[in-house]
């Protein structure tokens, strides 16, 4: 009698048809049919929205018409979701379609006029995070409480992110195993991101500073002296202490929120976890590093996507009209 691990794998396609594979790639198979997990919960909620809104109105689900699915986004636009939000309800809604062979409504030609119309109305300019200064950064070092836990972990999560222009999802999936310290530099050995689906090799370095308050490198040093092991998560949850004692490490890894918390907490509501990424790109631009530089460091693939990420928008600050030599 086969056992379960003996058993032939059968993968499914787009033509609902079912192709059988040795039992030998099965975790091969099943590794490819996911996706990067924040995708997958993006997409899952997207997934429960149309629904909802399926049933709501007594309407077709899978496969879903045109009219279905224009419908839809139009009542999230109605509902003031951005533009930017409304295409990955449409992107979720082909997935779907896709993965189950049918036609995607998504690709119809009367969408395309619909959401056209719908970016024209609503903009098609998402809100950006916005950078922070060193200067404000510091700032907000300053005001930590270097005496308690929370405030070692916070000072490192902010140092770390910003120096590394490291992505929220980056930092909480850090281990102490992936930190490596050598004579040059913090060593950051990432397993996975999104542009690293693949678990390839990919590393980051993060150099000492100067000033030891707003070192990178030391501040995560003086966190890992704290958590007192040399595996597990890097960054942790704080289980509260007693009435007017400092909370102390806990066990469970920060979530993709938390990161964002910190972020407000000490540099404002006005920014947010992607604050730190961006910061990184844009003192990295003016500072003069060119594009092969700041890339190495945050693993992007285009020239484009550091346009993108750069907030050089202040027309006072970042002009040409300032070097014309009048």
């Amino acid at each position: 009698m086969e056992t379960s691990s003996q058993l032939p794998v059968l993968i499914p396609t787009r033509s609902h048809s079912l192709v059988e594979m040795p039992a030998s790639v099965g975790r091969y198979a099943e590794a490819g049919l996911q996706g990067a997990a924040n995708t997958q919960r993006g997409y899952a909620a997207d997934l429960r929205s149309f629904a909802d809104y399926c049933q709501h109105h007594g309407l077709g689900y899978l496969p879903a018409d045109v009219s279905t699915v224009a419908g839809y986004a139009s009542q999230l636009a109605d509902r003031g979701k951005k533009f930017a939000t409304i295409r990955r309800h449409v992107a979720a809604i082909a997935k779907l379609h896709q993965l189950g062979g049918h036609p995607s409504p998504t690709a119809h030609e009367a969408l395309g006029v619909v959401l056209d119309g719908i970016g024209r109305l609503l903009g098609k300019r998402q809100r950006q995070a916005p950078a922070f200064s060193v200067a404000e950064l510091k700032q907000a070092v300053r005001g930590m409480d270097l005496a308690t836990p929370t405030g070692l972990r916070d000072r490192a999560l902010l140092l770390l992110g910003f120096a590394g222009a490291f992505r929220r999802s980056e930092l909480v999936a850090l281990n102490v195993e992936d930190v490596e310290l050598t004579r040059q530099a913090l060593v950051i050995h990432l397993q996975r991101s999104k542009t690293n689906q693949y678990g390839e090799a990919e590393d980051k370095a993060v150099f000492y500073s100067p000033a030891a308050d707003y070192c990178p490198v030391r501040a995560v040093q003086d966190w890992l002296a704290v958590l007192g092991r040399t595996t597990g998560p890097l960054f942790i949850r704080m289980n509260r202490g007693r009435t007017g004692e400092s909370g102390r490490p806990g066990q469970a890894r920060l979530s993709d929120q938390s990161v964002n918390d910190v972020v407000q907490r000490h540099l404002g509501p006005a920014y947010s976890a992607h604050s730190l990424r961006a910061s990184f790109v844009t003192v990295a631009v003016e500072a003069g590093q060119s594009n092969k530089a700041i890339k190495n460091q945050t693993k992007q693939k285009t020239d484009a996507m550091i346009e993108r990420y750069a907030r050089l928008d202040d027309v006072k600050r970042f002009n040409a009209a300032q070097h014309l030599g009048l």
